[in-house]
C-alpha cells in the first residue's frame, strides 16, 4: 500500500485462487473494475485460513470484504466424483494442493467475522452462487442452508457480478448501511422482516425441504425457472419466522459495448511474478491463448450450472474487442501462432436465441433445443463465421481452434452449411470433441440432450464434408456414466456403442452431482423436477462401477465387474467369441490369459517331454515353430 500511497484500502478481496490479472479469472474483472470506478482494492489470494491474522494484511477495508471461493468450488475442485481428494489444484502455484479450504466461502466468511464482526462481506463467485439458497451437497449428501447464513456474509452477488458489485460499491460509499442494500437486482440478502420483502414468491421453509424431498424439488425447479433478468420473480426462503433468504432477480445481461468495455480493462494477462519460482500456475497454460467471446448457453443441458448461474440469454463482444485481444496475444514472446479456442460455454452461441429475448427474457417452461428446436430458432452461424475469419487473418496466427465444445444440433439447424464447412476446413487439427454424453433417448431426454438420432445425422454430414474437402478427421464424442435415469440397460446400450465405435472414448465420466443442476436435484429427489415423475439413481458406489466398467469394458482389470453387469442385466448374449461379445466367457478367458502368461509357453513345453505324445497334447503344440497368436478383446471399426 506504501509504493501506491495507500492509507487503507476500500475493498480486501480474498480469494481462494492464486492472483491471475487475466480476464478468465472472476477476481481479475471485479478488481479491474472497481479499480476503473476509483476504488482501491487490494487481493489477499489463498490465505491461511487457520489464521484470522492472514485476512488482516492490509487492515480493516473502508467499505468492506469481498470474497470469493475461486473459479472452481471448492468441494468439485478439491474431490473426484468418487469424493477421493484429488492430487492437483490447477489454481495454485506449482499445482500444490491444500491452499484453499474445504467450502472455502463458509470459511473465509467466518475468518473474516472473527477479526472485523461490523464489516461488510459480500461473496461472489460460482461456489456462492450455486449455493445461495438452500441446497443440496452430494459431498455430506443433506440439505445446507444457503451459504450467506453459514459464511456470516451479508450479501451475495450471484452470476455474473458486474452491475451488482458496482451498484454495492457504490451504494456502500454513499453511506448506506449494508444491511439496507436489500433491493439490488443480482443479489440475495438476509432479511427479518416479512413485511420488508415485498412482492416476492415464497418458497418452501428450510424445515419444509429437509422434510421432503417432493417439496425440494419444487423448490429447485422455481428458481430454475426464475433464473431470467425480465421475467424472473423475486423469491424468498423462510429459515423461521425472523429470517427469511431472499433473491433478488438476476442482473440485466450486459450489452456488446459493456463487455467490450469489462474485456478491455488493463489486464497483466499472467499471474503474478512472485509464483514463477513455484512454476507457475498450470490453470494458465490451458488459457493463455484463448478468447472468450460470449457467455450465457441456451443449450440447457440439466447437468450444467450455467442456467442457474449465468442464465441462457447470450452476451457477446464484438469483432474489434476480439481481435484486438487476439493481436495481444501474438504479442507473447512463447505464442507458437496458435489461438486454442475463442466460445464461451458454448462456441457457436453467437447471439440470442430468439430477437424477443432481449426485450421479453427466455420462456419460463419451454427450452430453445430441447425436446426439439424451437421454431423461433435463430440458428445462424453467419457472425461465428465471419469472426473465424477475421481471427485467420491476423498476422502471425497460424490456425484457430475451437476447444470450448459445439451445440452439434444447433448446427443443424442452420441451413446454410457453412460453419459446418469452415469447421472441417479451418479449425479442426485430425479430432473434433463433440458431447453426446449417451446413446438411450431416455436418458438423453433427461439430461435436456437431443435425440441420439440427431448425433448420428451431425456424423454423417461431418463424415461427408471432410470427405468432400479430402480430410481425414473424426469425431471425438465425450461420454457420460451413472446419470439419473440410466440403469445397467442403458449402460450395456452405451458400452455396446463404445464397441461399435472401435475404440475406447477419450472420455468418460462418471455423472458428479455438483451444486444447483436438474441433475442434481434427480440424484437427490428421484424425480424430475419438469414433471415431478420418478426417476431411477444408481447411487451405490457398487452400481456406478458396474455401470464405468461397461464403457471400458476391454481393460482386463474390469472383468469381473463387466460380467456382473452384463448378468445382471440379462445380457449374457454378449459374453462368447462372437463379433458383438463385450467379453470372453470366463473359462475361455482364463485359458488364454494362463497361456500368454510370460514363460508359459517354456513350462508347457517341459511338462510335455516326459508325457505321451496324445492327440490333446499335441492340439496344445506350437504349429510350425509359430508363436499362437493372443485373442484379444478389440473390435476394429466396421
Amino acid at each position: 500500500m506504501e509504493e501506491r500511497g495507500w492509507d487503507q484500502v476500500d475493498f480486501a478481496y480474498v480469494i481462494g485462487d492464486a492472483y491471475v490479472d487475466h480476464p478468465s479469472f472472476g477476481h481479475a474483472i471485479i478488481s479491474r473494475l472497481l479499480e476503473a470506478r476509483g476504488y482501491r482494492v487490494g487481493i489477499i489470494s489463498q490465505p491461511d485460513w487457520r489464521n484470522p491474522k492472514s485476512i488482516a494484511v492490509f487492515g480493516k477495508p473502508r467499505l468492506g470484504f469481498l470474497v470469493s471461493a475461486g473459479n472452481m468450488d471448492s468441494m468439485v475442485n478439491h474431490y473426484s466424483v468418487s469424493k477421493k481428494r484429488r492430487k492437483s489444484d490447477a489454481y495454485t502455484p506449482g499445482g500444490e494442493m491444500g491452499k484453499r479450504p474445504d467450502y472455502a466461502c463458509v470459511v473465509y466468511g467466518n475468518l473474516i467475522r472473527q477479526t472485523y464482526k461490523d464489516t461488510a462481506v459480500i461473496l461472489g463467485g460460482i461456489e456462492a452462487s450455486l449455493r445461495r439458497m438452500a441446497h443440496y451437497d452430494y459431498w455430506s449428501d443433506r440439505i445446507k442452508r444457503s451459504v450467506l447464513l453459514d459464511s456470516g456474509a451479508d450479501i451475495i452477488s450471484y452470476g455474473m457480478g458486474e452491475r451488482s458489485v458496482i451498484e454495492i460499491a457504490e451504494a456502500l460509499d454513499a453511506g448506506i448501511p449494508v444491511e439496507e442494500l436489500t433491493y439490488i437486482d443480482g443479489t440475495v440478502v438476509k432479511v427479518k422482516d416479512k413485511e420488508r420483502i415485498g412482492d416476492a414468491e415464497f418458497l418452501p421453509s428450510f424445515e419444509e425441504l429437509k422434510a421432503d424431498k417432493k417439496n425440494y424439488a419444487k423448490s429447485f425447479y422455481t428458481q430454475y425457472v426464475n433464473t431470467d433478468a425480465f421475467n424472473g420473480k423475486r423469491l424468498a426462503e423462510p429459515y423461521s419466522d425472523h429470517l427469511y433468504v431472499v433473491q433478488n432477480p438476476p442482473s440485466k445481461p450486459l450489452s456488446v459495448t459493456e463487455m467490450d468495455d469489462v474485456y478491455d480493462l488493463p489486464y497483466m494477462r499472467a499471474y503474478h511474478p512472485s509464483y514463477e519460482e513455484k512454476g507457475g500456475i498450470p490453470a494458465v497454460s490451458e488459457i493463455r491463448f484463448s478468447l472468450i467471446s460470449n457467455r450465457g448457453c441456451f443449450g440447457g443441458c440439466s447437468f450444467c450450472a450455467l442456467t442457474f448461474h449465468q442464465g441462457r440469454i447470450v452476451q457477446v463482444r464484438s469483432h474489434e474487442s476480439l481481435i484486438k485481444e487476439a493481436k495481444l496475444i501474438t504479442e507473447e514472446t512463447d505464442f507458437k501462432g496458435y489461438i486454442h479456442d475463442v466460445g464461451g460455454p458454448t462456441a457457436n452461441f453467437r447471439h440470442p436465441s430468439c430477437g424477443k429475448q432481449t426485450e421479453h427474457g427466455v420462456c419460463r417452461n419451454r427450452q430453445c433445443l430441447w425436446p426439439k428446436p424451437c421454431k423461433n430458432l435463430d440458428a445462424d452461424h453467419s457472425d461465428y463465421v465471419r469472426l473465424l475469419k477475421k481471427l485467420r487473418d491476423i498476422s502471425g496466427v497460424k490456425k484457430v481452434f475451437i476447444r470450448s465444445g459445439i451445440r452439434f444440433d444447433y448446427l443443424l439447424a442452420d441451413q446454410k452449411n457453412d460453419f459446418l464447412r469452415e469447421l472441417c476446413e479451418h479449425h479442426v487439427s485430425g479430432q473434433l470433441k463433440v458431447a453426446p454424453e449417451h446413446v438411450s433417448d431416455q436418458v438423453l431426454s433427461l439430461m435436456g440432450k437431443p435425440e441420439n438420432s440427431v448425433y448420428e445425422e451431425f456424423i454423417r454430414q461431418y463424415k461427408r464434408m471432410n470427405e468432400r474437402l479430402g480430410k481425414k478427421q473424426y469425431v471425438v464424442p465425450y461420454l457420460m456414466s451413472s446419470h439419473p435415469g440410466s440403469t445397467l440397460k442403458e449402460a450395456v446400450e452405451l458400452a455396446e456403442y463404445c464397441r461399435d465405435l472401435g475404440y475406447m472414448p477419450e472420455q468418460v465420466q462418471d455423472f458428479y452431482p455438483t451444486p444447483s443442476t436438474l441433475s442434481t436435484c434427480m440424484y437427490y429427489t428421484g424425480l424430475d423436477p419438469r414433471s415431478m415423475k420418478p426417476v431411477y439413481v444408481p447411487k451405490s458406489p457398487h452400481e456406478k462401477a458396474m455401470q464405468r466398467a461397461l464403457i471400458q469394458y476391454r481393460n482386463p482389470k474390469l472383468y469381473d465387474l463387466v460380467e456382473e453387469a452384463l448378468k445382471k442385466a440379462g445380457r449374457t448374449d454378449l459374453i462368447g467369441y462372437g463379433q458383438k461379445c463385450l467379453i470372453r466367457p470366463r473359462q475361455g478367458r482364463e485359458q488364454e490369459s494362463t497361456k500368454n502368461r510370460p514363460g508359459a509357453a517354456e513350462r508347457r513345453a517341459g511338462k510335455s517331454k516326459g508325457r505321451s505324445e496324445s492327440g490333446a497334447h499335441r492340439q496344445n503344440r506350437p504349429v510350425s515353430g509359430k508363436k499362437k497368436k493372443t485373442i484379444r478383446n478389440v473390435h476394429k471399426k466396421k
